[in-house]
């Protein structure tokens, strides 16, 4: 699979999925006009990748800010995630990135987790 890259703006993230490494990486500050169009490829892409999921992957949320169309679509994402773990048996973390001084994205993070069942882990900085 080829790696996909979306480079970042100042309203919308940098989007790396590297197959070989089993390793993806949503960064930066979500606020695109579009959601759905801006993260069309991200669903395309996960979509190529339930075809022949890696046994084991990590998912990195490196946000600063999103937005609520965007909190909609990040948990499409994890719900996509979800459904290629149970159907394929491959298993995912997520590592939910936020500074210290940003309760509301670690909430945001732990509101996700507690609505699929792939577990997270916590990195502040």
């Amino acid at each position: 699979m080829e790696i996909l890259i979306i480079k970042g703006t100042e309203d919308t993230p940098r989007i790396e999925f590297d197959y070989e490494k089993g390793e993806f990486t949503i960064s930066g500050r979500s606020l695109p006009e579009d959601v759905t169009s801006f993260y069309q490829p991200v669903m395309v892409w996960l979509e190529e990748f339930a075809l022949k999921p890696k046994v084991e992957s990590k998912f990195n949320f490196k946000l600063e800010y999103f937005n609520t169309a965007s909190s909609k679509i990040l948990l499409d994402i994890l719900l996509k995630l979800e459904e290629i773990a149970e159907a394929s048996g491959s298993s995912f973390k997520v590592l939910w990135h936020s500074q210290d001084s940003d309760p509301d994205m670690l909430e945001a993070g732990e509101e996700y987790a507690d609505i699929v069942t792939i577990p997270f882990e916590y990195v502040t900085y």
